[in-house]
């Protein structure tokens, strides 16, 4: 099936009390609190692993010079040592899966430069210990802002082809000379961890055949159908020769839409040692072996009437990535579609340092894109004594303003009015003036907004002799709720309950899915079952001498009007097969698609000590049709505190001189924990998009982050009356601010 037509009536249309929309409990749930469900490195499929460490380069720039690892080779129990002296010949690099081990030179702190296998891991440890390394140092670009003269305009990334990093309408540079208010500014935001729970692991198992080489990987990854290019190109396999099985994977964020050194050096070493290999990053080397969220500077200049209405928007967004490397985070799209402006420009810039590879992270572009212009929209409402939520409803578009398209839907102002009210909006009052004791007290507001992409996927779907339906793809779930949504679709479609439908997910060797990343995964693989069971409806159809568009299924049964109902155990045999899959087509041509929605947030600031507590926030949201209510709320909830994370305490600090993240840990690297999040709540407003995909549902796993940091900054300056624009607003910010501030009062 493809998207080239608004999707009429359906199944799931006629039972809007059914399955799908249930706050249904996670049906994997009891297998991961009993621990029966194996992650990566859990996995008992490969036998008798031997166990890796990597060993990484302790300079971020400069010359391998030499590598002793004798001592290391007569450790007890190492079975081999690789370095770049012996490793196995490497094929090309392929959308950030890069060859390992490559030669002398060193371009960033943590690049591996050898791997220990041994018989366990205590001793694949202990042995790393020993390889010696000595560098002809260099002295590293580290910075960003010390290397902006260098920044150039990036190519189009290979995951979205057809989006260019700059755009330009009308005359920007004119209106926003003689529009009569206007603000210019800069913000910026720091590196990110993604510091999911489960580390990036793999068991690797090398194999020949009579059809010749492959590999198969029990992977921690996001998206395996992607991977098998990637991983293929450098371990020079053909794609359909690398078998990737991740059934379970314990949080990714983005860290995972790729191979990690990891999976690559530990397929290396297996088909060296001719048994499978394991190995996962330890905690710290997660933070420059794996991906990171790149930092930025944005400069957004705004230019207004008297009436708040919007004349001019420019968002430029500088970031970086590795040396080599291509990346850049688009924190400028999501401008490009957000409010009116006849006359706008966006751009992208990046440049190459001795970093590690920066990647997508939870909603990457729009998380934070959308720190830096809501904000600004703030400020502009400030400027212009308006209220924040009026001056974005007066710059609601009746189209998307860059693509000249309308919106499939478009609810934000609807999120805006109804949040505003459940969230008590009416009593906020002017920055500074609110106090309870010695806290000051600030409410803030943004505008949420997150593309909605559909990607190619399929499944098969199986009915057996014993009634239950077994649904199989290549799709994944990251603990976000994958198998319960996929479980409820099945079931309604089918007219099953749960305990009837057994999904199966996680392995390539199962029809290609788009995997989990970009608020993509529901849609995607859940139109494909769609489409699977649609074809299952009609194949029973016709077996029980019924027209399809009048059978009805229920209780393991198909029937038609008066017709008695004839089990589904009647009519499959030995077992009864059908096939789906969903591409897009003109419908994302045809129109913008976005889910949109609503932050508010109530801070307090310790008016002596500069302390932050969130006090409560709040979230509304529209993302079509709720596929399940309740993991939907937890996917908001998870986001908006992602979002509490980055505007207060996410900051991985980089040491100019090394070019290295200092804190490089989870005692130093601080997220957000229980105390900091009191009250978050969520809601969503009723939705279908008819233009999206036959569920009419949208993406909802990052939608919650876009904004919500914005929101909590924005209460910040409501409390006190400063405006911070350097992310994380950390303790000294907010003091040097009230410090400023009471300076400028007394002068």
């Amino acid at each position: 099936m493809e998207m080239n037509q608004p999707i009429g009536r359906t199944p799931l249309d006629d039972r809007p009390d059914g399955l799908v929309g249930k706050p249904l409990d996670r049906v994997d749930g009891p297998l991961k609190v009993t621990g029966r469900a194996p992650y990566a490195y859990e996995t008992h499929a490969l036998a008798n692993p031997a166990y890796g460490m990597i060993v990484t380069a302790t300079v971020a720039a400069g010359t391998i010079t030499a590598i002793d690892s004798d001592a290391a080779r007569r450790a007890p129990g190492v079975i081999y040592v690789m370095t770049h002296e012996n490793v196995p010949a490497q094929g090309e690099k392929k959308e950030q899966v890069w060859p390992q081990l490559q030669g002398r030179e060193v371009t960033f702190y943590g690049q591996p430069v050898a791997f220990v296998v041994a018989e366990t891991f205590e001793q694949a440890r202990a042995a790393a210990m020993l390889v010696a390394v000595t560098y002809d140092k260099a002295k590293p670009r580290g910075l960003l802002r010390d290397r902006l003269a260098e920044a150039y305009e990036p190519k189009p990334m290979t995951t979205s082809p057809g989006v260019k990093p700059d755009s330009a309408l009308g005359d920007f540079d004119g209106a926003f000379a003689q529009a009569p208010v206007k603000i210019d500014v800069e913000y910026t935001t720091p590196t990110q961890i993604h510091a999911q729970m489960e580390p990036h692991a793999t068991i690797a198992s090398w194999e020949t055949g009579p059809d010749g080489d492959g590999v198969v990987l029990y992977s921690a990854n996001q998206m395996p159908n992607r991977g098998q290019p990637a991983i293929g190109s450098v371990l020079k396999l053909p794609p359909e020769r690398v078998r990737i099985v991740t059934p379970y994977i314990g949080g990714g964020f983005g860290s995972k839409l790729q191979a990690v050194p990891e999976a690559t050096l530990a397929a290396l070493a297996s088909k060296v040692i001719k048994r499978p290999v394991k190995v996962a990053l330890t905690r710290q080397q997660e933070f420059h072996v794996a991906t990171h969220r790149t930092d930025t500077i944005q400069r957004i200049r705004l230019g207004a009437d008297q009436d708040g209405r919007l004349s001019a928007i420019s968002h430029e967004s500088w970031s970086d990535t590795a040396m080599g490397d291509g990346f850049y985070e688009t924190s400028a799209n999501v401008t490009r579609s957000l409010y009116a402006a006849p006359n706008r420009v966006t751009k992208h810039r990046m440049v190459n340092l001795n970093l590690p590879i920066a990647s997508s992270m939870r909603a990457p572009g729009e998380a934070v894109g959308q720190l830096a212009f809501e904000c600004a929209m703030d400020e502009l409402a400030e400027r212009l004594n308006l209220d924040p939520i009026e001056l974005r409803i007066r710059n609601e578009p009746t189209e998307d303003p860059e693509k000249k398209i309308p919106y499939s839907t478009r609810r934000l102002v609807d999120c805006l009015k109804a949040g505003a009210e459940r969230f008590g909006w009416d009593k906020r009052a002017k920055p500074g003036a609110t106090r309870d004791g010695q806290w000051l007290v600030g409410l803030g507001v943004s505008a949420a907004a997150r593309q909605n992409p559909l990607k190619p996927s399929s499944a098969s779907v199986r009915l057996g002799p014993d009634g239950v339906l077994v649904v199989r793809m290549a799709m994944t779930d990251l603990g976000t709720g994958t198998y319960t949504i996929l479980t409820q679709i099945g079931g309604e479609m089918m007219g099953l309950p749960p305990e009837k439908v057994r999904v199966e997910l996680g392995d390539t060797n199962f029809p290609k899915a788009a995997g989990s990343g970009g608020s993509f995964g529901a849609a995607s693989a859940g139109s494909a079952l769609y489409v699977a069971c649609d074809n299952l409806r009609q194949a029973l159809a016709t077996k029980a001498g019924i027209n399809s568009d009048e059978a009805a299924f229920a209780d393991g049964a198909v029937k038609a009007g008066n017709r008695s109902a004839v089990p589904f155990t009647d009519l499959v045999g030995e077992g009864l097969e059908a096939k789906g899959e969903i591409k897009p087509g003109d419908m994302e041509k045809k129109y913008s698609q976005y889910s949109f929605g609503a932050h508010f947030a109530e801070v307090g600031v310790d008016m002596d000590t500069g302390e932050v507590r969130l006090r409560r926030m709040l979230g509304c949201f529209t993302g079509g049709r709720i596929l399940n209510a309740k993991t939907a709320r937890s996917q908001a909830i998870g986001g908006m505190i992602f979002g509490v994370g980055a505007a207060l305490m996410e900051d991985a600090v980089i040491d100019p001189r090394y070019s290295y993240f200092v804190n490089h840990d989870l005692a130093e690297y601080h997220v957000v924990a229980h105390a900091d999040v009191p009250d978050v709540d969520a809601f969503f407003l009723p939705e279908l998009d008819d233009k999206a995909n036959p569920l009419k549902s949208k993406g909802l796993g990052e939608l919650g982050i876009c904004g919500a940091g914005a929101a909590v900054a924005n209460a910040i300056y409501n409390a006190t009356g400063i405006r911070i624009r350097d992310y994380p607003m950390t303790l000294d910010k907010v003091l040097k601010g009230l410090e400023e501030r009471d300076l400028q009062r007394r002068t």
